[in-house]
């Protein structure tokens, strides 16, 4: 019964076998390989347009060079307060931006709310050197807080940053976990609402090691193969990034396997909210959800197996925990055994 992270699961074997196949025989490196050029093609059939796509090693690189692409002197990032490019990435961002920082917005859910970036964007005065200047605004799809952006409130969000001259990043380490639930294509997610650059995440999703940079425009990217070389980025043999990803695109099996991550979340949610000894604490579309917990409940789930995260609640104190409860993340995978969620939920009721 391990909820503790999608992080925790394994490679898919379509993946595993297209890994092994990439390791026979020679092919050209740092990109230039025939299934390097081919998956590029294949991103472009994906998101229904030419695209600019890098590959690294991690979320935080992604997001954390994706930011370099754009960054300027001064250079503020607008995210969420709870995002995790603030909370979760040691500093990286700022690191690989020689200094950038971010700004927190508050937003209900784990989403950023317009009307509050707005208001925050105001405190940033054209000419006042002090301050220094915002360079880029970020979102998270799916939220930390396991909620989704509706693709009206993407635009309306990209509006308040292409009005501000700043390009808008979407942080989409469960990208497909949201595309799974809600239908949408990728074109519509992104670019078609206004999204600049996407750090595309497959590693949590049934990959070994992939994550890429999306830029929707390749024009913006002519300097990101400095910046990714410069950020020890480049890998030798990409090829076997580019198989991962040519596996895991093909027959949209990145949707597959989100959907069932996605159903395993929904059936542990159903059980969570049927229990008399476990509420859930707001409610989640994708494959995180959070409860609260009688601390005597949790610490006898633990002592059967169950795996999960104690979690802060959220800053704006709309989750109260009592003395004897506990806030917890359970997060659910592509490898999650519907075995494991019926036990889980047996023990909470």
């Amino acid at each position: 019964m391990i909820f503790a992270s999608d992080n925790w699961s394994g490679a898919h074997p379509a993946v595993n076998e297209a890994l092994a196949k990439a390791a026979d025989g020679m092919a050209a490196a740092y990109g230039a390989s025939d299934i390097d050029k081919a998956v590029e093609q294949r991103f472009n059939e994906v998101f229904e347009r030419e695209v600019a796509v890098y590959f690294v090693g991690t979320g935080t690189a992604a997001n954390s060079l994706a930011f370099a692409a754009v960054n300027r002197p001064g250079g503020v990032v607008m995210c969420h307060r709870e995002a995790h490019v603030i909370e979760d990435e040691c500093g990286a961002p700022e690191f690989f931006t020689h200094g950038a920082r971010m700004a927190p917005v508050d937003g209900a859910g784990g989403r950023l709310d317009p009307e509050n970036l707005r208001r925050e964007l105001k405190r940033f005065r054209p000419g006042f050197v002090h301050a220094g200047q915002p360079m880029a605004v970020t979102l998270s799809q799916a939220t930390e807080a396991g909620t989704l952006y509706a693709t009206d409130e993407i635009e309306a969000i990209a509006a308040i940053a292409h009005e501000h001259d700043l390009s808008l990043h979407m942080d989409g380490a469960r990208f497909a976990n949201a595309l799974a639930a809600t239908n949408s294509s990728p074109a519509e997610m992104t670019w078609r609402a206004g999204v600049d650059i996407l750090s595309f995440g497959a590693t949590k999703n049934g990959c070994w090691c992939a994550e890429a940079v999306v830029f929707f425009d390749p024009e913006k990217a002519r300097q990101f193969p400095y910046i990714r070389k410069r950020g020890a980025q480049l890998f030798s043999k990409t090829r076997f990034m580019a198989a991962q990803f040519m596996a895991y695109l093909e027959g949209d099996l990145w949707l597959e396997l989100a959907g069932h991550s996605n159903a395993m979340a929904d059936e542990l949610r159903a059980g969570i909210a049927a229990s008399s000894h476990a509420r859930l604490a707001w409610p989640t579309r994708s494959n995180e959800l959070f409860a609260v917990f009688e601390t005597a409940t949790a610490e006898r789930l633990r002592r059967e197996g169950a795996v999960f995260y104690d979690w802060n609640p959220p800053h704006d104190g709309s989750v109260p925990v009592g003395e004897n409860e506990m806030l917890a993340r359970l997060v659910t995978s592509w490898s999650t055994r519907r075995d494991d969620v019926s036990h889980f939920v047996e023990l909470i009721q």
